[in-house]
């Protein structure tokens, strides 16, 4: 195994406002509380001490035991609830939407940078516990974004009649998936495991929720992974002073709307808040609350209340309250001794949002970390880059600027089309300051003339180009195969692969690969050669 880092910003993967919060630009600063650095969480463990309180530690813990009765659960998970009581102790926390069979890639990778951040942690501060966490996103409703996964170029789908919390989803109908995935694995000892662990998750569990704890636990809980579903009355009835605030005041719309009026100055805005940023949750719904000439309205349904019944029902039946993306973080927050968020770009650039909110309703703003991102790259594929000399950055280059670039530099024909552009843009500023000296008819010719013979140069470069590209045929051809391998759809493969099409090569050594190679606080993207 060898891993090597480099800038998230060489990738061209990742956005100005990523950028910019690696670079601790000023313009984010005031959007985030602690950077994720040693001061940092120093500093952040002091202000999350203050807050949190015994009684929500012991009522966390009671709701987690509850949590994983059914289940087998490792010593070490065991052993990190228990360690929740104790005031010292943290987590730090990532996220996930209930994938099929985990979705993506970086499903791994977010588990695992939460781990591993958690062991450093540790490592630097002695005196605390540090516990990862891994929230699994029970409440979503939008089951498009999780009814598949791509396994070798093809995609596995679950079609099933969509509606309400994705967490209480009953399995039925997942044999047939099974089936066809099945055919897809071989026999195998690794396809054996992959086989066993999606007929145990799914087959041997009645929702959806259970059914990911299970194969999150399988995988991870040898690390000591503690799996939470927000989706539970004794959690939620922590949350109830927020939501019946959220209710009556609506202070989430206010404070994340003045945000974003700063926030838009710089960057693109991810999500806008409504004006209430709850839904209510049945069983097979998860609608919007509205508040409409003084009647609370869950929206599609004939469900109203008046504001003294609204708030009755919020300590009745605090699981029918389900927070959306703005107020879910909240949620986190509130029962968690957390420290630490940690997601992708999309994740981080709404959490900006949400500082000011926060800080309205007296609740520590978590430090902010960027995933652990990775590109796998096997031995062979190495080494034909290496023959094709593209460097690691190059890798990342758009595929028409790469194929450019190799075929420029393989060229027996040495011209440089941007010097001879430069040096006819320098006979034109002569030109155009002799210009000045007569009328504007004569200096709009000159400026015309100007755009005519750059623009003639261009066409000329992209016509050689285009005629070495026919020439070295073969050159082409081999890039281009090689970039496509490892950038399926000119995309990050995280984002596209299944895990299931390394652990049928590699099996548990892909896993522990990921462990020893992702590095959370160094901030860089990492290649893993396998």
């Amino acid at each position: 195994m060898k891993t090597t880092q480099i800038p998230f910003q060489k990738t061209g993967f990742f956005s100005k406002t990523m950028h910019d919060y690696l670079e601790k630009n000023k313009n984010i600063q005031p959007f985030y509380n602690n950077f994720p650095d040693i001061s940092g969480f120093h500093n952040q463990i002091e202000e999350k001490q203050k807050s949190y309180r015994l009684q929500t530690r012991l009522a966390l813990v009671d709701a987690l035991k509850n949590q994983y009765i059914s289940f087998e659960t490792s010593e070490k998970t065991i052993e990190n609830i228990e360690l929740i009581k104790q005031q010292n102790t943290f987590t730090i926390t990532t996220g996930h939407q209930l994938n099929l069979f985990t979705g993506p890639l970086y499903f791994l990778y977010k588990i695992i940078s939460a781990i591993n951040l958690s062991e450093e942690l540790s490592e630097k501060f002695p005196e605390q516990h540090f516990i990862p966490i891994y929230w699994m996103a029970t409440e979503d409703h939008d089951f498009d974004e999780i009814n598949y996964f791509n396994f070798d170029g093809k995609k596995v789908s679950w079609n099933r009649k969509d509606g309400g919390a994705v967490g209480r989803f009953s399995t039925e109908g997942l044999q047939e998936v099974f089936k066809v995935f099945s055919n897809h694995l071989g026999n195998s000892k690794n396809a054996k495991y992959l086989k066993e662990l999606f007929s145990d998750g799914y087959l041997k569990h009645n929702n959806l929720a259970d059914a990911t704890r299970f194969i999150a636990n399988k995988l991870f809980g040898e690390f000591g992974l503690v799996i939470i579903d927000g989706d539970d009355a004794n959690l939620k009835q922590l949350f109830n002073p927020f939501v019946k605030e959220e209710l009556e005041n609506q202070t989430s719309f206010k404070e994340v709307s003045n945000t974003i009026l700063e926030l838009e100055k710089n960057y693109p805005i991810q999500v806008n808040p409504r004006e209430i940023n709850l839904f209510y949750l049945g069983d097979d719904f998860r609608e919007r609350i509205l508040l409409e000439d003084n009647i609370y309205k869950v929206n599609n349904t004939n469900i109203t209340f008046s504001k003294a019944e609204i708030l009755a029902e919020v300590d009745e039946n605090p699981k029918a309250f389900s927070p959306n993306v703005i107020m879910r973080p909240l949620f986190q927050e509130v029962i968690l001794p957390n420290l630490c968020y940690i997601g992708g770009g999309g994740e981080m650039a709404y959490w900006f949002e949400l500082k000011a909110y926060f800080e309205k309703v007296y609740i520590p703003f978590p430090v902010l970390l960027l995933r652990n991102s990775v590109q796998v790259v096997s031995v062979k594929q190495s080494k034909k880059l290496e023959n094709l000399k593209i460097s690691q950055e190059e890798l990342f280059l758009n595929q028409y600027d790469l194929l450019s670039k190799k075929v420029i530099d393989n060229s027996e024909i040495k011209t440089n089309f941007s010097q001879k552009i430069e040096f006819l843009q320098n006979q034109f500023s002569d030109l155009k300051e002799v210009a000045k000296k007569t009328d504007v008819s004569f200096i709009n010719a000159v400026n015309a003339q100007e755009r005519k013979q750059i623009k003639g140069l261009e066409s000329l470069e992209k016509r050689l180009l285009k005629a070495e590209k026919r020439r070295q045929r073969d050159l082409v051809d081999r890039i281009t195969l090689l970039q496509n391998e490892l950038l399926p759809n000119q995309s990050l493969e995280e984002r596209q692969r299944n895990f299931s099409e390394y652990y049928l090569e590699y099996g548990s050594s892909f896993i522990e690969a990921l462990k020893g190679a992702l590095k959370p606080l160094q901030l860089e993207f990492t290649l893993l050669e396998l």
